[in-house]
């Protein structure tokens, strides 16, 4: 049993054996198989790759060959264009020889022609110097026969002729001087209304009106009392400041502000916002803020200045000069604002300047200076005529002799030496004239001069009183017999007294007395 369970075990371990050789040997063939497989699949792929290598390359070298052939027909052509632009030039080069030696030969023919005209005009010239010294020959041989004839000599012939044309032509002159002169009286004065008519229609005018008060409006009636302050502190503290009059009435919502200084007034009125705005009103806080307004005033007059000088096309003017321009925003005179006057003086001057064939710069620039004597500083002359001192300013700032002498000869207090000069004078008279510049009107103008006059008379001594500078100035001749040195200076501080105290003016009244001794004899 055992040996067979053996013989068993042994069979089938024999069969596993046998079985496990067979897979062994088909497993080699088979792989045999496929390495021969692969190896013939290898050489047909690689085959293939020749095949496709050689006719990539077949058709890159076509593609060579296209190109290089396009290259070649593109260089022959560049080749060709530039024999044909070389084949011009020289075509050109060769027309143009052929053309200088063209010119050459004329130019040598008319060389020759020239040479031949040379000889002939020298042979002409001489010709004309023989035959001119015959003809001088001739002629003073003639001279001598007319000296013998008439005794005189041909210098005393010629001054008798040249004393006889003088004597006729200054007959002329003075003839057509005389016509001319004859002409232009009959034609000036209407050419002159003709200027001056065209010159106001073409300038536009507004009225300009100023006030010595200014309205401070405010939202309530409480501000009043802030502004007042406790026991009026704040508002004396306001006016100390600024120097102006604030009247607080039963006006609602209102705050008068009194003050002859424009500039003061302004100041005030934009402290005054300043401090409502901010709402802290105070002595220490007032002070701050005026102080801070009158440097804001003091820039906006150097910007008003500039822009006016600008506007109106006027250069290279003194900064002083502008600062004085800027401060006529400020002022006024006879109610008329003295910027808005000054802009048009300088305007109907720059057209009656063009009308007239004049320099209209120059004549702008006269006409806007012509008044910043009404604008003073401290350290300036109050007794000075403000014609006089704007034109010690001008001068004093570099400007030229002509712009100084018409500021100071616009009021005729100097002597007009320039064209410009009288055109100023119309042009200040022109626009202070017109209806409605000036508050002031006529009647109460002349009865003001006519006042200052009758002022004078009603003192002792004096013989003739005129009233001058449209009343700026009160000229007293006195009786050298009856008001001797030292009561014409009495009676000049007793008439500027009188006419302090009995009259309203605007600025000041300069009161002159004269006396003079006259010693008269006759000889018969």
């Amino acid at each position: 049993m055992d040996n067979s369970i053996i013989l068993i075990a042994g069979g089938v371990i024999l069969g596993l054996l046998i079985g496990y050789i067979i897979a062994k040997v088909l497993e080699r063939n088979n792989a045999s198989k496929l390495i021969k497989g692969a190896k013939k699949s290898a050489t047909a792929i690689i085959k293939e790759a020749n095949l496709e290598g050689e006719s990539v390359k077949k058709d890159k070298i076509l593609q060579a060959k296209e190109k290089f052939l396009e290259l070649k027909s593109e260089h022959e052509k560049v080749i060709l264009a530039r024999d044909k632009k070389i084949a011009e030039a020289e075509k050109r080069t060769r027309d143009k020889e052929s053309q200088i030696s063209s010119e050459l030969a004329k130019v040598k023919k008319n060389n020759e022609d020239l040479e031949i005209k040379l000889k002939d005009y020298e042979h002409r010239v001489d010709i004309l110097d023989k035959k001119k010294v015959e003809i001088d020959r001739l002629h003073k041989s003639q001279v001598e026969q007319l000296e013998v004839i008439s005794s005189l000599s041909a210098e005393d012939a010629k001054a008798q002729l040249i004393e006889s044309l003088k004597g006729e032509a200054k007959n002329d002159a003075m003839a057509y001087v005389q016509s001319a002169v004859e002409e232009a009286k009959l034609t000036a004065q209407q050419e002159a209304k003709k200027i001056i008519i065209n010159t106001i229609q073409r300038i536009g005018t507004e009225e300009a009106i100023d006030n010595c008060v200014s309205v401070f409006n405010i939202e309530s009636d409480d501000v009043k009392g802030r502004i007042i302050g406790r026991e009026g502190r704040n508002i004396r503290a306001i006016e100390a400041a600024t120097g102006v009059e604030i009247i607080v009435d039963d006006t609602p919502e209102a705050i008068i502000l009194s003050c002859f200084d424009s500039v003061r007034r302004e100041i005030a009125r934009l402290s005054l916002h300043k401090l409502v705005t901010d709402g802290r009103i105070h002595p220490a806080r007032i002070e701050e803020v005026v102080k801070k307004t009158k440097k804001q005033i003091d820039q906006e007059i150097i910007e008003v200045g500039k822009r006016t000088v600008i506007d109106l096309g006027i250069h290279n003017l003194n900064p002083e000069l502008i600062k004085m321009v800027g401060r006529m925003k400020y002022r006024s005179s006879y109610g008329q604002n003295l910027l808005q006057h000054s802009r048009e003086v300088a305007k109907l001057c720059g057209v009656m300047a063009a009308e007239l064939g004049l320099n209209p710069k120059l004549a702008k620039r006269a006409g806007l200076l012509h008044d910043i004597g009404k604008v003073p500083d401290a350290e300036a002359d109050m007794e000075t005529p403000h014609a006089i001192l704007g034109m010690q300013w001008a001068e004093k700032y570099g400007e030229i002799p002509e712009v100084c002498n018409a500021i100071g000869a616009h009021h005729d207090e100097v002597e007009m030496k320039y064209l410009i000069s009288p055109i100023i004078q119309v042009c200040d008279a022109i626009s202070g004239a017109r209806p409605g510049a000036r508050r002031q009107v006529l009647d109460s103008y002349i009865q003001r001069l006519k006042d200052l006059e009758d002022i004078a008379f009603g003192f002792q001594g004096v013989k003739k009183a005129y009233a001058i500078q449209a009343g700026r100035e009160l000229r007293v001749i006195v009786e050298s017999e009856k008001v001797d040195d030292q009561k014409a200076a009495d009676l000049s501080f007793s008439i500027s007294q009188k006419v302090q105290t009995d009259m309203t003016y605007p600025g000041q009244v300069k009161v002159t007395v004269i006396r003079e001794t006259r010693a008269v004899n006759i000889a018969k």
